[in-house]
């Protein structure tokens, strides 16, 4: 009998603080991938800097995960170069006892990692989240020399994980080798999110947005065509779970246009699961994304969703089978979709949202998901990780 392969242990690297504070994409993907290891019997390690926002403690277990956090002086330029000093030779003197290394963000540390690994023949598996690092951060070609050095060193990582169509086209066209860019989106826990809806009584369909209040996130837009849609009548009401800057002005739009009374603004909650089991119809009209958390939970929780045509949403939702698209910005559009979606009975939404689960639990569920990463990390790329469902060209748009 075939002795089983004994637990890998991997080292998570982020290039935030963890936990976040408020909530982070990045962040709270690496918890998931983090415990769901732990529960099948493999070891992560999370390793992030201590920065001057977040926990303190430079060793502890969170949630029996360990934490590690590099300490460095609070000062700009300085500060950075002892970060990546102390980060290298954390690598080069315990990163052997690690059987692989996951970079989560695409910058400096990534970069380092992807390196060191290379010379210490560790694979290095570097996951690309989205916009931040295509647009803003050291993939832009047009950063100076310390960015374009950063990129032929993100380069040597061993597998790059694409979670959507467009950013596996970006990584390919700005010189990543085609052989190492893998389509893997991000993970949803399908167990955390129900797939049954409780009955409901009331008539007006509930909608939710899970995010930031920040302007990338188009609730601008959203609340522009809510108006055009619902007006000042009670036909529909929105939820809002999260913060962030725009919350004063978001609400001030609402009430100049007469739409405040629909609108509930929650604030960061960590129990999204039971806002999603309380709602009709997800929300999306993000002006760019990478691959919204937030999009995944809706459809794992078996809500029909409406989203902007942006990177990762386009390739989840299928018009006419679990939600709808809209073009980024289209305030007419999004009226129309959210007037159709107010419009359907329970037993529509319901045949809708039952197909956005089957999706999801088939492309990105969480032991798919974890089961291929396991093979990125012993060294192999399984045929699978072609899914054609996820690395087929798109049409243009915002990533």
């Amino acid at each position: 009998m075939a002795a089983e392969p004994r637990p890998l242990r991997v080292l998570m690297v982020l290039d935030s603080c963890y936990p976040a504070v408020g909530g982070g994409g990045a962040e709270s993907q690496v918890r998931t991938l983090a415990l769901h290891l732990k529960r099948i019997g493999q070891r992560a390690t999370i390793l992030t800097p201590r920065v001057p926002h977040g926990r303190q403690v430079t060793i502890e277990r969170i949630e029996g995960i360990p934490v590690v956090r590099i300490r460095y002086p609070f000062v700009r330029g300085i500060g950075s170069l002892v970060l990546w000093a102390r980060f290298v030779t954390f690598l080069s003197v315990h990163g052997r006892r690690y059987d692989a290394w996951h970079a989560h963000i695409a910058h400096y540390l990534a970069a380092l990692a992807a390196v060191v690994g290379a010379m210490l023949g560790k694979p290095v598996v570097l996951k690309v989240s989205g916009w931040w690092e295509l647009k803003r951060g050291v993939l832009d070609p047009q950063k100076g020399l310390l960015a374009a050095l950063a990129r032929r060193g993100l380069r040597k990582a061993s597998a790059v994980q694409a979670i959507s169509r467009r950013i596996g086209a970006e990584l390919a066209h700005n010189g990543f080798p085609a052989e190492r860019i893998v389509a893997l989106p991000n993970a949803v826990d399908t167990s955390r999110f129900g797939a049954t809806r409780p009955p409901r009584n009331d008539a007006a369909p509930t909608f939710l947005f899970v995010g930031r209040l920040v302007a990338e996130k188009g609730l601008d837009t959203l609340f522009g065509a809510w108006a055009d849609a619902f007006g000042t009548s009670a036909k529909a009401r929105l939820l809002l779970v999260g913060d962030g800057a725009l919350r004063e002005p978001l609400l001030a739009q609402a009430k100049t246009s007469g739409i405040a009374a629909q609108i509930e603004f929650l604030g960061h909650r960590s129990n999204v699961e039971e806002f999603a089991a309380a709602a009709d119809i997800g929300v999306l009209p993000s002006t760019i994304e990478g691959l919204s958390n937030s999009l995944l939970e809706f459809m794992a929780s078996g809500l029909p969703t409406i989203a902007s045509r942006v990177s990762g949403s386009e390739d989840m939702v299928i018009p006419g089978n679990n939600g709808w698209l809209f073009d980024v910005g289209d305030r007419t559009q999004l009226a129309h979709c959210l007037l159709e979606a107010a419009s359907m009975d329970r037993t529509r939404l319901r045949q809708l949202g039952a197909a956005a689960r089957a999706r999801i639990a088939h492309v990105a569920g969480l032991d798919n998901v974890v089961g291929k990463l396991l093979a990125l990390y012993r060294g192999t790329r399984p045929a699978e990780l072609c899914d054609a469902a996820v690395v087929e060209p798109t049409s243009p748009g915002g990533v």
